[in-house]
């Protein structure tokens, strides 16, 4: 990375888009392959223990994010952030891709396991570049539409998968990763690379805010763990009022996922800086979706409950990735972007192991989720009384605004 004395340029509208579209590409690894699970299982069937790896193929790239992320900010601090986000998009789409000529289950998992390494380097730095780009309440408004953004185009990336799926067979969306290389090119032609600030390249690794950032990438792995519960389990959990079609999870999985996306909006329009107290919002209104979804045995009600899960967890995603990014310098903002990106995705490879462990215990999927809501409710109270607390008291985790 260059140091000059300032970051030379903001970005723009054109350098946001093309990040927000960036963003999506991780998305797609687990959305493509929804509609055409039941056909992977099928023609895989004779493949012994086909039943646990095909699951697998589809999920591992999310657990790869949560490993490799620390070390693709690393990396991005360190070489440079347009170059590995232009080189990861292009191996991306071409490892995405890949299955589609591949008839080994296990040489499709190796493929999956690139795609996710891949994806680990594009969120991270697509993250890391809109804080680069952008402060105060311009970084705000794109970090929150970087949410809404992945929540609408996995409605639409579902839809699409499945007509492909029809058109093509089992191997139809895998098509869709070859977008990413277009993308790969805009970006190697719109992109800059953000230059350092003399104060901050004197800076060593010993300067890293561990202090200050580790406690919220932990609070993420907690938020991960709690949107990811409704997004996984949306269908037992409908189905705690009774039998309910496949279409029906699929029209409440959209108007979820666009409640995420009005959670965002929300945030956005709040006008607050990224902290404890919209911390605290964003927990009570996940909680008490939680705990109605919990109590209630109605198929609609639930609905609406999940959909009120979704508008917290739609605060609280984009206020805890703001808040990471205002405790970061330049220098390190790859590196403390990438633990903040493998938080969350650790939290979603955890949150169905986690369900699935507690439901014997806990009489069932309904106690577990009144757990959830009873869990983020205190917590909601208890970052309130520490925030308080802390304005009442020094200020030493003031958050500050570029």
């Amino acid at each position: 990375m260059e140091n000059d004395e300032t970051i030379e340029g903001l970005g723009g509208p054109r350098q946001g888009i093309i990040l927000l579209l960036a963003s999506v590409m991780p998305i797609m690894a687990v959305i493509s392959l929804v509609p055409v699970l039941p056909m992977l299982l099928e023609e895989f069937s004779a493949t012994p223990g086909s039943a646990f790896l095909v699951p697998i193929a589809m999920t591992v790239p999310a657990l790869c994010v949560a490993l490799f992320s620390p070390l693709a900010g690393w990396i991005a601090d360190r070489v440079g952030r347009k170059r590995l986000l232009v080189g990861t998009l292009a191996i991306y789409g071409l490892a995405g891709v890949l299955p589609w000529f591949l008839t080994d289950l296990f040489l499709i998992i190796a493929a999956r396991v690139v795609l996710g390494i891949m994806e680990a380097a594009i969120m991270t730095v697509a993250t890391v570049l809109i804080g680069d780009y952008f402060s105060g309440e311009r970084r705000e408004s794109w970090l929150s539409m970087q949410v809404a953004a992945g929540s609408v185009a996995a409605i639409i990336l579902i839809a699409v998968s499945g007509f492909l799926g029809e058109a093509f067979g089992s191997r139809g969306p895998f098509l869709l990763y070859l977008l990413a290389l277009p993308i790969a090119a805009i970006a190697a032609v719109l992109l800059f690379e953000p230059a350092a600030k003399s104060a901050e390249a004197t800076s060593t690794d010993s300067d890293f805010p561990f202090g200050t950032v580790l406690p919220v990438v932990a609070i993420t792995v907690l938020v991960g763990v709690l949107f990811y519960t409704l997004i996984v389990q949306l269908g037992p959990i409908l189905q705690l009022s009774g039998d309910v079609s496949p279409a029906m999870i699929g029209i409440v999985g959209a108007a979820a996922n666009l409640a995420v996306a009005g959670g965002s909006l929300i945030f956005r329009k709040m006008g607050k800086p990224p902290g404890m107290a919209v911390l605290s919002l964003g927990l009570t209104v996940s909680g008490a979706g939680y705990l109605g979804a919990s109590l209630s045995g109605y198929l609609w009600a639930i609905a609406a409950f999940a959909v009120i899960i979704c508008i917290g967890s739609g605060i609280l995603l984009p206020n805890l990735i703001t808040w990471v990014m205002s405790l970061l310098p330049l220098r390190f903002r790859g590196r403390g972007t990438g633990a903040w990106t493998g938080a969350f995705f650790l939290g979603q490879f955890l949150a169905p192991i986690i369900a699935t462990a507690l439901s014997l215990p806990l009489a069932g999927l309904g106690g577990v989720l009144q757990l959830y809501g009873v869990l983020a409710l205190g917590s909601a109270v208890v970052v309130l009384m520490i925030s308080k607390l802390m304005a009442a008291g020094p200020k030493d985790m003031e958050i500050s605004h570029d």
